[in-house]
């Protein structure tokens, strides 16, 4: 089994709709890390498991730079960040992400 690991800093704006007060639900940024794991039994036509700049595009050509409740079509927590990276890119079995020091959510299937 083939293993990558590539991290991406994305800068993006957010705000949660809870079920209760918090000041999360107000407008705010993060300076995001998200790192993305894939894997694969064989390489591709190019000797990879999927070409590191094709996850920096799916994830920075819609996330970077953005209020992602506008981009989003769910609640943009980290947790359904990571389920939406997994989701959307080639190979992904795996997605960390930390909107802040300390505070990190998995995604893996």
């Amino acid at each position: 089994m083939y293993y990558i690991e590539k991290t991406l800093t994305i800068s993006a704006s957010h705000f949660l709709e809870l079920n209760y007060e918090s000041k999360c639900s107000q407008l705010h940024g993060h300076n995001w890390i998200i790192t993305i794991y894939c894997k694969s039994e064989r390489l591709n036509l190019n000797g990879m498991v999927i070409d590191f700049s094709d996850i920096k595009k799916v994830v920075s050509e819609k996330l970077d730079h953005q209020n992602l409740n506008s981009v989003l079509i769910f609640s943009p927590t980290a947790e359904n960040i990571a389920k939406w990276t997994v989701d959307n890119i080639s190979n992904c079995y795996k997605c960390k992400v930390q909107e802040a020091e300390g505070s990190i959510a998995i995604y893996e299937i």
